[in-house]
């Protein structure tokens, strides 16, 4: 597992009304590669509002249509529900995602 993958899971929130949703994981490598065992997450979802905080992904990175990352949605998700891997962003795209989460956090 790698800062920037995708993975789709299944049943990961109540609220949400899709059996599965894909999500990319953000935490920094050294929590990926450690015994934590949950990540911080970012949801994809088909719909692009062209704001700061999301970035556009889609088949390029293994998705099925254009899709959007969120970055304003982070969740904690644990390890052993990230199985079922779909693709990958590129270094150009995860710079984008660096610069939404710092948005997105009001981060420097």
């Amino acid at each position: 597992m790698k800062r920037g993958d995708f993975y789709r899971v299944y049943k990961g929130n109540k609220y949400d009304p899709k059996s599965h949703r894909v999500f990319m994981v953000v935490s920094r490598q050294a929590v990926i590669d450690s015994a934590f065992s949950a990540v911080i997450c970012a949801p994809v979802y088909s719909k692009y509002d062209d704001i700061t905080t999301q970035v556009e992904v889609g088949v390029e990175e293994g998705l099925k249509h254009d899709s959007a990352i969120y970055c304003d949605e982070l969740v904690g998700i644990p390890k052993s529900l990230l199985t079922d891997y779909v693709g990958a962003l590129s270094d150009d795209k995860i710079e984008l995602v660096n610069t939404a989460l710092r948005i997105a956090l009001a981060v420097g």
